[in-house]
């Protein structure tokens, strides 16, 4: 079986690719580098086993890059998007471009391939305040109150009516929040970060009691965690103590940003169903990630941490 897996190089793309590898199945990671990287490529190339994955540098929002690319594939894994939630960090043009652009770019090149089935990686955020936890796959209306929300749910609406209309088979996996050691962004480690600047206070937008947590699948632990707890799992695992932490108050209503759900627990029920089960419960999640990004800045720990923030701050001091 051949694969080809957009955003391949990214957090949850190159944990894909590596699975599909070790199971036997031949794969191709596009990917455009701006948020994934060759480093999460590593373990594929250099596997013992001599199995490998293709790397095509590539942008969806491109086309022509598209063309060949794909056509031989059996499955389209489509994981490349802009990532970010808050407004602040994700402009609406921006999001449309890489969110929905690029996927209307991909489903052509998918329809004119002899490949049958693509699963397309979207978002809880497609539930907006749901007024039923744990939310099932068949609650309604689906109503984003971020634009990226409504980006990934126009990408949803896209891979099935494309579906649809050519007879292809589209599976949409809805993650809720996703960590672990590859992520860059995200509340955990944004957390790790201003801990290693000042081990004693952490500032939290909002008001700290926000929870997170064709054929479509919710994915996600079956607990959920307040951003107040989620910040003291990391500091715990970091070894500090006597910790207070600083809310900034956000819009007002406890929110720390436009678009920021408040509470979200999905309900995975229906993925269960058919052997899947989560591995972690959403605490063990967030402690085993600050550890093994920790593991990966060395022995100095707290420290190399703030080397790199500083440097990360010198180097947008010096592009400004």
């Amino acid at each position: 079986m051949k694969a080809f897996v957009t955003g391949g190089a990214g957090f949850i793309g190159s944990s894909l690719s590596e699975r599909l590898v070790k199971d036997g199945w031949e794969v191709t990671i596009f990917d455009n580098l701006s948020a994934g990287s060759k480093e999460n490529l590593e373990q594929l190339v250099t596997n013992q086993h001599g199995e490998s994955a293709t790397l095509i540098v590539g942008d969806c929002t491109r086309p022509s890059t598209l063309k060949n690319a794909l056509k031989d594939c059996d499955v389209v894994f489509h994981f490349a998007a802009n990532p970010e939630v808050r407004m602040e960090l994700n402009n609406p043009k921006d999001c449309f471009r890489q969110n929905i652009y690029a996927t209307h770019n991909l489903l052509e090149a998918f329809r004119k391939s002899k490949a049958e089935t693509i699963v397309f990686a979207s978002t809880s955020t497609v539930y907006g305040e749901a007024k039923v936890l744990p939310t099932p796959e068949e609650y309604s209306p689906l109503d984003p109150i971020s634009v990226y929300g409504a980006s990934k749910l126009a990408g949803e609406a896209l891979v099935g009516s494309s579906c649809h209309a050519f007879c292809k088979r589209g599976i949409i996996l809805r993650f809720a929040n996703v960590i672990g050691p590859r992520s860059n962004h995200g509340v955990v480690t944004e957390f790790i970060h201003r801990l290693a600047q000042n081990p004693q206070e952490l500032t939290i937008m909002g008001d700290g009691s926000q929870n997170k947590s064709l054929e479509a699948f919710n994915v996600g632990t079956e607990d959920s965690l307040s951003v107040k707890d989620i910040g003291t799992a990391v500091a715990k695992t970091m070894g500090l103590i006597n910790l207070r932490f600083k809310f900034n108050g956000g819009l007002g209503d406890g929110r720390g940003w436009v678009g920021d759900v408040r509470s979200m627990l999905l309900d995975v029920t229906k993925l269960k169903s058919l052997g899947w089960i989560p591995r972690l419960n959403s605490r063990n999640a967030v402690e085993e990630t600050v550890k093994s990004k920790l593991h990966s800045l060395g022995n100095g720990g707290l420290d190399n941490v703030r080397k790199t923030r500083n440097q990360a701050k010198d180097s947008d001091s010096s592009e400004g």
